[in-house]
């Protein structure tokens, strides 16, 4: 087989030594071809690396039993957890996910929509509910079911599974104050959309309690680097910084660390409360305290109502409110 040349039905049938149809059949219907056959045209693919072309399927079928999913970062977590929720059910229904990155961007979003619509997608799992105009118009022009997952926008483009991160963080910090500390700082990164309906949360939770919101935030990506540095500036900027509530867990863990390092301890002189509960907050000393999210069960039934939809029904809640809990860390 020369290089660069994919193998085809005809080579994978001239190598066994029969018909092309005949080989056609098995990849439809393996048990409708002799048992001998099969092992010799099984043998054959394996030794010609043949590779499946779905796109004749697909036009004649105007499906290509995929979904599409847009995540703003491969690096994070939260959204591999979600990505494995989704193919948990897509697997099992016999659909493959298509994903692409984003890095946070509307204008990289749109492009990506643009190319899984190109690639005829049956449905899209969006991570973000902030859309560029054109976006929105190829949705609205492709007719194929859309969820918006991670949070709740107050009007979906069309089925929507989240969580309420304001009231979650409300609750946190709600929590922290409960626990004797006054002067409590949002330590944020990125400042996405989820991060600052966190901040929201946090600052009603102080003015509740008649205290001053602080915010010490950063354009730039999270990192455990990076929840250091911002704990280096609120101390600067904030003196008498006794507890930090933390948009998510790597900043969380780098402020644990950072703490340890300049001799504060945890929680006694610094409460320190993170978001997403990652498995790391629990390998922290102490157990990092953590709005524990459903991140797969976001996946699962985002993925659930694209299948549902494309079966003709609606589903019974298609924009649903997933809960939050917070966990049992002993960091605050």
């Amino acid at each position: 087989m020369p290089q660069g040349k994919r193998p085809t039905l005809q080579d994978i049938a001239n190598k066994v030594g029969v018909t092309k149809m005949t080989v056609s059949r098995y990849m439809r219907s393996p048990e409708s071809v002799a048992a001998s056959t099969r092992k010799k045209i099984a043998a054959a693919i394996e030794t010609l690396g043949y590779i499946k072309n779905r796109v004749p399927a697909i036009l004649s079928k105007s499906s290509s039993k995929t979904i599409g999913v847009l995540v703003p970062s491969l690096s994070n977590q939260v959204f591999a957890d979600l990505v494995q929720g989704v193919e948990a059910v897509t697997g099992e229904e016999g659909f493959d996910t298509l994903i692409a990155h984003t890095g946070y961007s509307e204008a990289i979003e749109e492009e990506k929509v643009a190319l899984m619509l190109s690639y005829q997608v049956d449905g899209l799992i969006l991570t973000e509910t902030r859309h560029s105009p054109r976006t929105l118009q190829m949705l609205n022009q492709a007719g194929i079911p859309v969820v918006e997952t991670m949070e709740l926008p107050s009007s979906p483009i069309d089925m929507a599974v989240g969580l309420n991160h304001e009231a979650a963080a409300f609750h946190m910090v709600s929590a922290i104050i409960a626990s004797g500390k006054q002067h409590v700082v949002y330590l944020a990164a990125r400042m996405d959309s989820r991060t600052l309906l966190r901040k929201t949360g946090y600052e009603k939770a102080m003015k509740q309690a008649g205290l001053q919101p602080a915010v010490v935030a950063t354009l730039a990506h999270s990192s455990f680097t990076q929840g250091g540095e911002l704990l280096k500036e609120a101390l600067t900027q904030h003196p008498k910084t006794n507890a930090v509530f933390c948009t998510n867990d790597d900043i969380a863990v780098g402020v644990m660390l950072r703490c340890k390092h300049l001799g504060l301890r945890v929680p006694e002189d610094m409460a320190v409360a993170g978001y997403n509960g990652l498995n790391i907050g629990e390998a922290m000393t102490p157990a990092l305290t953590s709005v524990l999210t459903p991140r797969e069960e976001m996946g699962r039934v985002s993925a659930t109502n694209i299948l549902q939809s494309l079966r003709g029904e609606r589903p019974a809640t298609p924009v649903a409110e997933l809960p939050w809990s917070i966990n049992d860390g002993r960091s605050v």
